[in-house]
């Protein structure tokens, strides 16, 4: 049964996004689709609160970050879609989704987002596992005798 609680909770998701700026952001296996809009500082990954989504501090430190380089920690709500990946390659691909959104808000910022390496894609992804090999690289133990 829902209490008057939870119905707020799902009233504050519903926010109205009609005039934010989209883009897509990835990193490894992730691929985060984000909306931003000037508001009041709220972020919601796949419905929920991002402090609820991601457990790790260093995660939720990760994503508010471009908004903390640029002073506008409270300035702008974002709703984003998240999917693919684990936890860390859902909080970097958010990262770099924000980035490119708030480049598409302004301009100006790109300077500062780029020197701290937040616009580009990070490519780093795992290595496959070659024939006659383990795993990528590590070789069966050898045997002499």
């Amino acid at each position: 049964m829902e209490t008057p609680q939870d119905n707020n909770k799902s009233s504050n998701i519903k926010l109205d996004f009609k005039d934010s700026k989209y883009a897509t952001g990835k990193r490894k296996t992730s691929i985060a689709k984000v909306w931003l809009k000037k508001g009041s500082g709220k972020i919601y990954v796949n419905g929920k609160l991002f402090s609820d989504y991601f457990s790790n501090d260093n995660h939720k430190m990760l994503i508010t970050r471009p908004f903390e380089l640029i002073n506008q920690s409270t300035e702008f709500d974002v709703r984003c879609n998240v999917k693919g990946g684990g936890h860390t390659g859902q909080a970097g691909a958010l990262v770099h989704g924000i980035s490119k959104a708030l480049v598409l808000f302004d301009e100006n910022l790109k300077s500062t987002l780029k020197a701290e390496k937040l616009t580009t894609r990070d490519s780093r992804a795992v290595e496959r596992k070659k024939p006659g090999r383990k795993k990528a690289r590590r070789s069966f133990q050898f045997s002499k005798r």
